[in-house]
């Protein structure tokens, strides 16, 4: 799977980017993907993550702000980022893997992906 981001760039204190991630086609019918950051100096989290079903999941950092979402017509993977904050400055990546089940996105969540795209920034300033 060959994942490449987009999207990414420098925005103030309470406004948006949508980032999108457009992938290979999927050998398998189910599969999960997801957004991950990393910050300077900090550990990799997971961001939101979703399954072929549409099924979401979102860090309690990002939710009500974040929202993940697919157009698989158009084998893209987008994440909108609303009422951003400093915290959120990172390097955003997508993820994604052929996977037997989902189990309604709880797999998900705590898989360890195989296939990441290079990584785009995002800058937050206050």
């Amino acid at each position: 799977v060959q994942l490449v981001e987009s999207g990414g760039g420098s925005v103030q204190a309470g406004g948006s980017l949508r980032l999108s991630c457009v992938y290979s086609r999927f050998t398998y019918s189910n599969y999960c993907m997801g957004w991950f950051r990393q910050a300077p100096g900090e550990e990799h989290q997971r961001v939101a993550t979703t399954d072929n079903y549409g099924n979401t999941r979102y860090a309690d950092s990002v939710k009500g702000r974040f929202t993940i979402s697919q157009d698989s017509g158009k084998n893209t993977l987008y994440l909108q980022m609303n009422s951003l904050k400093p915290e959120d400055t990172a390097v955003y990546y997508c993820a994604a893997d052929p996977v037997i089940w989902t189990r309604s996105g709880e797999l998900c969540v705590s898989r360890d992906y195989k296939n990441w795209g290079q990584g785009t920034q995002v800058t937050v300033s206050s």
